[in-house]
C-alpha cells in the first residue's frame, strides 16, 4: 500500500495494534489471531529481539490481509531498515524531524511522537502524518479534546491507556485513531501459547470501534 492508501485506512479502522512480544517466533500466531479478530493495522516494535528476520516472509505470507508497520523507531537508520524489511508506516515514540524526512523520501506513513501542545504542532508541521501523543495513559480523553480545541487540524494518536471500555471516550475527544498494546496483545497470553485469548481481545476492540463508528 502506498502512503495515501495506508493514511485512509488508518483513519477509517481507527485502531492500530501494538505488537510487543519477548519471542520473535511468536510473532506470526500473533498477527493471525489479530487478524481472526478483525484488527487489520498493527504495529511490531522494533523491541521484539531481530524483528527485521521476520517481517519480510510475515509481509509476504499475510501482507496483503493487513496495514503492517513497525513502531519504537529511534532514529534515522533505523527508519530505512524497517520500511525496506516490508513496513508500510513507521511509528516513533519520539518527535525527530530526521524520521520523518526518511519516511517521506520513501512516500511511506510516519506517526512520531509527541506530549505537549508545542511538541505536538512541531511535529505535524514537521510533516508527520499523525502525531502519537505518547504516553498517553498519564494524559488521558480529556487531553486529546483540549489540545484539538485550538488545533482542529490536528490528527492525534493516542497510545497508552485505551482499554475496550473507553475507545468511545477517546474517540469522542478527537482522536483519529487508537494504538493499543497490553489491552489487546496480552505479552502473558502470547508466552502461555493462548492466542485465543489475543484473538478474542481483538473482536472486542473492533466491535467496540466499530460500534462507534455506526453510531
Amino acid at each position: 500500500m502506498n502512503r495515501k492508501e495506508v493514511i485512509e485506512q488508518i483513519e477509517q479502522d481507527k485502531l492500530i495494534a501494538v505488537v510487543r512480544l519477548d519471542d520473535p517466533a511468536d510473532l506470526d500466531s500473533t498477527v493471525d489471531s489479530l487478524l481472526k479478530g478483525g484488527v487489520r493495522i498493527i504495529e511490531a516494535t522494533m523491541t521484539i529481539p531481530k524483528l527485521l528476520d521476520y517481517v519480510p516472509s510475515l509481509v509476504n505470507r499475510v501482507g496483503g490481509d493487513m496495514v503492517f508497520g513497525i513502531g519504537s523507531v529511534l532514529n534515522e537508520d533505523m527508519a530505512r531498515s524497517v520500511i525496506e524489511s516490508g513496513a508500510s508506516f513507521v511509528v516513533s515514540p519520539i518527535m525527530r524531524k530526521g524520521i520523518i524526512e526518511v519516511a517521506q523520501d520513501y512516500n511511506t506513513a510516519v506517526s512520531v511522537g509527541a506530549y505537549t501542545p508545542t511538541e505536538i504542532q512541531t511535529a505535524w508541521e514537521a510533516g508527520s502524518d499523525f502525531v502519537k501523543v505518547f504516553p498517553a495513559d498519564t494524559l488521558g480523553p480529556s487531553y486529546i479534546k483540549g489540545v484539538r480545541a485550538p488545533m482542529p487540524h490536528l490528527k492525534l494518536l493516542p497510545t497508552g491507556g485505551v482499554n475496550v471500555d473507553n475507545v468511545d471516550q477517546w474517540l469522542d475527544a478527537g482522536a483519529t485513531a487508537l494504538g493499543v498494546g497490553s489491552a489487546l496483545v496480552n505479552t502473558k497470553a502470547v508466552r502461555n501459547g493462548r492466542f485465543d485469548v489475543v484473538r478474542e481481545n481483538a473482536r472486542a476492540f473492533s466491535n467496540a470501534v466499530n460500534k462507534y463508528i455506526g453510531g
